[in-house]
């Protein structure tokens, strides 16, 4: 299986052999499985303090024979805060009570992490890289390109240090996508925060052996940057869903042929 291999002024300059993960058969289910896997392990662990609502003198006193027992006096029997002679506070540590502790609160010990085994989170990425060079999946996503997939791209693109050069060699073949992306920002529906206000669509996802163009690429609005060795799932199938608009270099294909 062979592609076209772009130069950066948008035309055809030669042709790749393609890593056998692109004759990979599209597995949409495995590849969901390992974007809520690589999902899961950016969750933060959270839990309570372990004495929030029990630093206090409160106690429960509701035994008939007790010292200072509340039983048969007219108030509720619940942990009250000792006060000096044998007085009673107000009513404290439980859920119910001001300045008690949480009914159910979160544990840190939860597991968060879905773990996969190595070999299928293996097939999941074989299968997301074979999604790339098939335009039904890829115009699924909503991705506007007029080049053939998958898209290459010869290692002069990871040499490229200035944002607006990686603009320019990206819009010869897909600047309507970048366009699309731009323009899809808007603000997040229900109550916004100040990191997640807007949002915007995904645009490409550029897998490359390394170089300037990891910063140069980054300020791209939708636009994504990878190295080969870091590519995970979740970044080829974003949401979950197969078919992100990919270009690599040929460096990047070299790799994935080494890994995959």
């Amino acid at each position: 299986m062979k592609a076209k291999v772009y130069s950066l002024e948008g035309a055809a300059s030669g042709s790749v052999e393609l890593p056998s993960a692109f004759s990979e058969i599209v597995r949409e289910e495995i590849i969901r499985r390992a974007v809520l896997s690589d999902e899961s392990r950016l969750y933060q662990p959270k839990g309570n303090f372990p004495e929030a609502g029990f630093q206090t003198s409160a106690k429960y006193r509701g035994r008939k024979d007790d010292y200072g027992s509340l039983k048969n006096k007219g108030q509720a029997r619940l942990p009250r805060e000792v006060r000096p002679k044998g007085g009673h506070g107000k009513v404290r540590r439980i859920p119910s009570s001001v300045g008690g502790h949480r009914a159910h609160p979160p544990k840190p010990s939860k597991i968060l992490v879905e773990r996969m085994n190595k070999k299928e989170y293996r097939k999941a990425l074989r299968s997301a890289i074979a999604a790339t060079a098939l335009p039904s999946f890829v115009k699924a996503r909503g991705h506007k390109f007029s080049c053939e997939l998958p898209l290459v791209f010869e290692d002069r693109l990871e040499s490229l240090s200035r944002t607006k050069e990686v603009l320019a060699a990206l819009g010869k073949v897909a600047g309507e996508d970048i366009v699309r992306a731009k323009e899809s920002r808007k603000p997040r529906s229900g109550v916004r925060s100040r990191k997640a206000g807007t949002r915007k669509a995904k645009s490409i996802l550029l897998v490359v052996g390394g170089g300037s163009v990891l910063r140069a690429a980054r300020n791209l609005p939708g636009v994504n940057v990878v190295k080969a060795e870091d590519l995970k799932v979740k970044d080829l199938a974003p949401g979950t869903h197969a078919g992100r608009l990919t270009a690599y270099t040929q460096n990047a294909l070299r790799k994935i042929g080494e890994v995959c």
